[in-house]
């Protein structure tokens, strides 16, 4: 605790120093702002744009690209690029350090326009980064910071241009260009509760040899963050209340059901009065060995607001809000090398090579018996406590084994490394063919291996073993295992621990193979430039294999889960591949240059082929116009038909489990059996369907005698997703005009401002996605209309997985499927503006940043021929990083900076605004529907100082004015902290060395 306490002191008297601010945050586009000094081009270079394979001698594109500088990466405080990208209005929140509780690795992934992380494209200086997962999906984290120079941003589609995967748009990160000497760049960062520590360092050298014939970068780097847990914030204590508890629990069986008789003189004999309903709760063990109600915590003398435990609305809970991890543990180390050599005056070989070592740790807390096949205790357990061995007696069968809940207190949380080592080799020659004509060609191969292990998974075979014992198991291992009780719970034995638990490991394997060839040449001039032509053609082969532990599969002997606690089961995946043959070309063709109100007028086209060995030949195409009526104001706009052909995952993965939070009722759907549900009841009346869901719920498993009172125990359920090779390619069609302008004023108020507005319109047809959980359980039980019969046949019903015994739901099956379709649209804006500041310094500059975006509509079909469901200004919650629809689409999001700036020193105000959302429930529940998200805005304060020319020190305060977090009903959590600041005011301080 102290050395949180010094480095808190250390980093806000640091930050305090360091107030200051070196840039604008953005660029409005690449033609509206000139490159930064050390990235300035020679005049007649011709530079590749990001989004083109064309080389222009401008920086003129038709696609609208936000562009990210260094300094405003380093100024954003963040400890990853995606924390920085995030920021930005074009970027809704995919996998980031608050994710991945449920051992999904933590990775750091891009969503753009909120239409999943698989169907943008991630580049290294317009070429792809290795995969990081069976779905396609690049981790970010593995980039090296010291050797990213800035960010493009494509916000529109480039299928035609890149291929498969870029429908909504394409990141390209750029590494830094050939320099001579040392780069040293560090940040600290620390939360004002002395937690959340994040380190980030680099180190990059570069020299050019052989007369400046070649050129060589090397670049290291090391970044740690500290994991931060969910209690040390009040927010989460109360949030969401779990039946499973430490003190277990008693499960009545309605086919074995004890007599309401001796269970009411039992609890008269406590002091509490009234019959009691042997159905109507679940009974707890209190430590002194008498029994509770979690349902009205009746005779409960157990902890309440403390340890992990609260009474709420009257029942017994364990909230799992505060159980979890808010941040996770990070731990990352990469080496970076790229060199080229001219090898002739008209020939250069190149290479690349780069190795990430990547730890990432997840928790969730306790272990569950939650899903899906629950553990017994037979009567012959020595540790039943006497109450309870005299409820047991009462029942029809007495030597029946009885069902139980409970979370495994004693044993240290679950919790996941997940450990991924990327390596990426890259050799490639380039040059000249003959005057205006070039080449490049390159190989690549890149290999990912995701080593994940799960400490402390509790095995069910093992509890199961321990509970039949006569003595307990005590012969077994040190005291037994003792259920009855929290105290007793807690109590086991560091033997019994090490028995029923251990570190199951799964191992993922990926790579990819590249090959791609290039051309560029000039072809004819009609007398305002010449057009060019680029030819492209490639070939790329992805494999994927996966090794489950074996007591993780349905092998494991507890179908149709795993023998590990709350797992739902998967498969072995021998080695799968895909392959891919491309074919694409584009042609640039300027029409007229330098005339009255056409100072520029081009038009282009792009086509790809790419014929995929699975699902077959598809083909995207693209025109795009840009006009330049003046020096300062360009029109630009494109048509693209986009396609994104299924990735292995969605192909071929294999079952695999998680958690579908479902909530509680009413608040939440939860399991509309749930006697609570909306569906069979509203403000205590029960609904005109009522008796239909009931009986849907008895020919589904939910026991007819205890259907009147049955409760779903929890806020979450099994998952079960998996491939299919029957899904088909995704195609969309996207479409963006827009302008920028940039003042001709060479001096005044408004020498420099500039501003740029685009309309982009998506719509994606196929898409391949899993089924919705929520909307299975919606559509079963006809909560939108679609099962007016309420018929178990129904193919939704059929995803829906019971235990025979308690009717509750063990699994929901969510497979992959061609669903329906999405369609966006919305306008992005950029403004810069800036003045001379003389009277704070002659070279003092004021300016105002601002990056608006405005989503006019947001609209998913979730299957085929159903109406588009209206999910603009929603508030999805915690959901799959890459899901669509995403976590949260508002109607406004903007960053805007506000700074002064000078040779010296500068500082300056960050402001991050987010309007309003309803909950989801408004879109599936509409009759119940729940609290909304309120408009969410932070301030940041920030800034850099120039100590000498090769030395600047950066520092700053994040969430300046500790913003709390904002409430997300649908959120099993209670909010959602991938997309919302929980950490709090924090403080950083960085500082960059150059010799």
């Amino acid at each position: 605790m102290r050395n949180c306490a010094n480095r808190l002191v250390l980093s806000a008297s640091l930050a305090s120093l360091a107030i200051v601010l070196a840039a604008p945050a953005f660029a409005q586009e690449a033609a509206a702002a000139a490159p930064a000094e050390e990235e300035a081009a020679p005049p007649a270079q011709e530079i590749v744009v990001t989004g083109s394979l064309i080389q222009r001698p401008n920086n003129t594109a038709v696609s609208p690209i936000v562009t990210v500088g260094e300094a405003a990466i380093k100024e954003s405080g963040t400890a990853t690029l995606q924390d920085a990208l995030n920021q930005m209005p074009s970027f809704t929140a995919g996998g980031n350090a608050a994710t991945g509780g449920q051992g999904s690795g933590g990775r750091a992934s891009i969503n753009l326009h909120g239409l999943g992380t698989n169907r943008n494209l991630v580049l290294l200086d317009g070429r792809r980064l290795p995969v990081s997962d069976i779905n396609g999906n690049v981790d970010i984290n593995i980039l090296p910071d010291a050797i990213i120079g800035g960010i493009d941003a494509i916000t529109g589609g480039a299928s035609a241009i890149y291929g498969s995967d870029a429908m909504s748009g394409v990141v390209n990160f750029k590494t830094i260009r050939s320099f001579n000497g040392i780069k040293m760049d560090v940040m600290n960062s620390i939360s004002e509760k002395g937690d959340a520590y994040k380190f980030n360092g680099s180190l990059a050298l570069g020299t050019s040899f052989a007369d400046d014939r070649g050129h060589v970068i090397a670049a290291f780097s090391y970044a740690k963050q500290d994991p931060v847990l969910s209690g040390s914030r009040d927010f989460f204590l109360d949030k969401v209340p779990s039946s499973f508890i430490g003190y277990g629990a008693f499960v009545p069986s309605a086919t074995n059901t004890p007599d309401a008789t001796v269970l009411t003189n039992l609890f008269n004999a406590y002091g509490v009065a009234g019959a009691r309903n042997p159905l109507a709760s679940n009974l707890g063990f209190n430590d002194d060995g008498t029994l509770f109600t979690q349902s009205g915590a009746l005779n409960y003398k157990g902890y309440n607001g403390t340890n992990g435990y609260a009474v709420v609305g009257g029942n017994v809970r364990m909230p799992v809000g505060q159980q979890g991890n808010l941040l996770n543990a990070l731990n990352r180390k990469t080496a970076f090398l790229k060199a080229d050599y001219e090898l002739a005056p008209s020939l250069t070989a190149y290479g690349q090579f780069m190795f990430v070592d990547l730890n990432v740790n997840t928790n969730s807390g306790g272990s569950l018996t939650q899903f899906t096949t629950l553990t017994t205790i037979p009567v012959t357990n020595p540790f039943i406590p006497n109450d309870l061995k005299t409820v047991l007696a009462s029942r029809p069968n007495a030597a029946a084994p009885f069902a139980w809940s409970g979370r495994y207190v004693g044993v240290p949380w679950k919790n996941w490394d997940e450990n991924y080592q990327v390596q990426q080799y890259m050799a490639g020659l380039k040059g000249e063919i003959t005057s205006g004509w070039n080449f490049d060609v390159f190989a690549s191969y890149d290999q990912s291996i995701h080593n994940q292990i799960m400490h402390n998974a509790v095995l069910k075979s093992r509890v199961q073993t321990l509970l039949n014992a006569a003595d307990g198991g005590k012969s077994i291992c040190a005291g037994g295992f003792n259920p009855f009780g929290n105290a007793n719970a807690l109590s086991l034995s560091p033997a019994c621990q090490a028995y029923i638990t251990k570190d199951t490991f799964s191992q993922e394997r990926l790579s990819q193979t590249q090959v791609q060839g290039q051309v560029n040449g000039k072809l004819f001039d009609l007398g305002a430039g010449p057009a060019q032509i680029a030819v492209v053609a490639d070939w790329r082969k992805n494999t994927y294999a996966f090794s489950p532990d074996s007591d993780m599969t349905a092998l494991s002997g507890w179908a149709p889960g795993a023998n590990v606690e709350a797992f739902t089961a998967t498969i072995a995946v021998p080695e799968k591949s895909i392959s891919v043959k491309e074919l694409a070309g584009q042609i640039d063709v300027p029409l007229l240059a330098d005339k009255p109100f056409f100072k520029e007028l081009a038009i282009g086209a792009a086509a790809r082929v790419s014929d995929y060995s699975v699902t077959g030949s598809v083909k995207s195409y693209e025109f795009d116009a840009r006009w330049r009526p003046t020096d300062s104001l360009l029109f630009r706009g494109s048509y693209q038909r986009a396609v994104r052909a299924p990735n292995i995952g969605e192909l071929y993965s294999p079952p695999s489990g998680s958690q579908l939070v479902i909530g509680t009722p009413p608040t939440s759907l939860g399991d509309p059996c749930d006697s609570r549900s909306t569906a069979r009841i509203v403000n205590g009346v029960p609904t005109a369907n009522a008796a239909q869901v009931a009986a849907l719920c008895v020919a589904q498993g939910v026991p007819s005698g205890a259907i009147s009172t049955y409760q779903f125990p929890t806020t979450a359920t099994g998952q079960t997703i998996a491939g299919s090779t029957s899904v088909t390619p995704e195609t969309a069609d996207t479409f963006n005009v827009g302008f920028v302008f940039n003042s001709p004023a060479t001096s005044g108020f408004l020498s420099d401002f500039s501003v740029s507005v685009d309309y982009y319109n998506i719509k994606i047809k196929n898409v391949i996605s899993a089924v919705p959980g929520l909307t299975v359980l919606s559509k079963c039980y006809n909560l939108d209309g679609s099962n007016p019969t309420y018929a178990a046949s129904n193919a939704y019903c059929g995803l829906i997985s019971r235990d025979s015994t308690t009717g509750q739901i063990l699994t929901v099956s969510t497979p992959y499927q061609n669903l329906g379709g999405v369609k966006t649209d919305g306008i992005e804006a950029q403004v810069h503006w800036g003045t001379r500041a003389g009277f704070i310094g002659q070279s003092a500059k004021v300016y105002i940043d601002s990056a608006i975006g405005w989503l006019h509509s947001y609209k998913v079909q979730l299957l085929p021929g159903a109406a588009f469901l209206d999910y603009t200004g929603i508030s999805v919650g915690g959901t799959n990083p890459g899901s669509v629809p995403s976590r949260a689409t508002p109607r406004w999001r903007a960053l805007t900076t506000f700074g002064v700036k000078s040779d010296v020193v500068g500082f300056g105000l960050r402001w991050r605004y987010q309007s309003a959302m309803k909950d989801v429930s408004s879109v599936l529940t509409p009759t119940n529907a729940q609290v909304g998200v309120p408009a969410y805005a932070l301030w940041d304060l920030f800034g850099s100082v120039k100590v000498s020319k090769a030395f600047e020190l950066r520092g700053g305060v994040t969430n300046l004015f500790n913003k709390s977090l904002p409430f997300v009903a649908s959120s099993q959590n209670g909010t959602d902290t991938a997309q919302y600041d929980a950490i709090g005011r924090s403080f950083y301080i960085g500082a960059k060395l150059n010799f």
